[in-house]
């Protein structure tokens, strides 16, 4: 098989790829990636030696790399995206370029070019919006509450459509928050982790009290597997681990682990339009595909805390001046 990856330099996507070439040895993979925010090439150094792996340095809203790539190919799983909210808040442009029309530059190469190509449109919860109770599933409506969900939702749209007007082969994945080795510094779990082992105040939107179900990447990476290989035509699948958990509780988690004191969490400001809770139900891909996480919530942290505290040469380049500033957020 032959598969495509884009944006398999970021944390997901490198993830996934590596998973790929460890549990399915026939897999040929190429690796796109424009190399821009939220990617690292040293995620995937150690896998340059391996002759079933390339990686080709491109954007995929650039029609004339794209159409190339396609030709050749049998699966391509799309998990190029800018991802993180704050920033989509600043500057939704990016957003709407890479998640968007990034997606329909991908969408028209295979149908233009190779309309055997199954096409797999890596997506996110955020794209249901908040829910106080109970947990979305696959036919919901789309209720977007930033830039970034936005785009994400216009890009499932556009997967559907070329799905029912041109027939392509087409699985969207949904899923809940990851986290695991490889996550950009700016994220909730690798920031705590690092600030706390800096003994660094703890910030914490509102009140802490908003909910995730979070997810180990590894998970992910495996669900993902099984609906290249199983998905059926057309369908969306939601991916979740059903581990629903307040922020303040993962960072008191973490804290714990590393043996620091609760008093270095600091609340500060909410973010415009955050969101309370994220639910899914991920009982399509459970029953239909037979998949199950196989990692607890607390023992996949205390393997990502040990990853952090043991690999600060692959984070410390990434982390900005507001990761490690020992007071960049407003208190509120």
């Amino acid at each position: 098989m032959k598969l495509l990856v884009t944006g398999g330099l970021g944390f997901i996507g490198s993830n996934f790829i590596r998973y790929m070439l460890s549990e399915h040895p026939d897999t040929e993979i190429v690796n796109l990636d424009k190399i821009g925010l939220g990617a690292n090439p040293e995620n995937l150094k150690d896998m340059e030696k391996i002759e079933r792996y390339q990686f080709i340095k491109g954007d995929i809203s650039n029609p004339q790399v794209i159409i190339g790539l396609v030709k050749k190919i049998d699966v391509l799983a799309n998990f190029a995206a800018e991802t993180h909210v704050d920033r989509s808040i600043v500057d939704p442009a990016p957003f709407l370029r890479s998640n968007t029309l990034g997606t329909f530059t991908l969408l028209e190469a295979i149908r233009k070019f190779n309309e055997n190509v199954k096409y797999i449109q890596i997506s996110t919860d955020e794209i249901y919006g908040e829910i106080l109770k109970g947990s979305f599933c696959e036919l919901d409506r789309l209720n977007p509450s930033n830039p970034y969900s936005a785009t994400k939702a216009s890009a499932d749209m556009l997967c559907l459509a070329y799905h029912r007007t041109y027939g392509l082969n087409v699985n969207i994945t949904r899923c809940t928050n990851n986290f695991g080795p490889y996550q950009f510094p700016e994220k909730l779990i690798p920031k705590t982790i690092i600030r706390a082992a800096k003994d660094l105040p703890i910030p914490l939107y509102g009140t802490g009290r908003n909910v995730r179900d979070w997810i180990y990447v590894l998970d992910h990476c495996d669900a993902v597997s099984l609906v290249l290989s199983k998905g059926k035509l057309g369908e969306i699948y939601n991916i979740s681990s059903g581990d629903e958990v307040p922020n303040i509780k993962i960072v008191k988690e973490i804290l714990d682990l590393l043996y620091k004191s609760e008093d270095l969490i600091t609340f500060v400001e909410d973010r415009p339009g955050h969101d309370f809770r994220y639910s899914l139900d991920s009982s399509k891909i459970r029953s239909e595909l037979g998949w199950k996480p196989r990692y607890t919530f607390s023992s996949a942290l205390k393997e990502t805390v040990k990853w952090y505290v043991e690999n600060e040469s692959w984070w410390k380049p990434l982390s900005t001046k507001k990761i490690l500033h020992p007071t960049p957020w407003k208190i509120r």
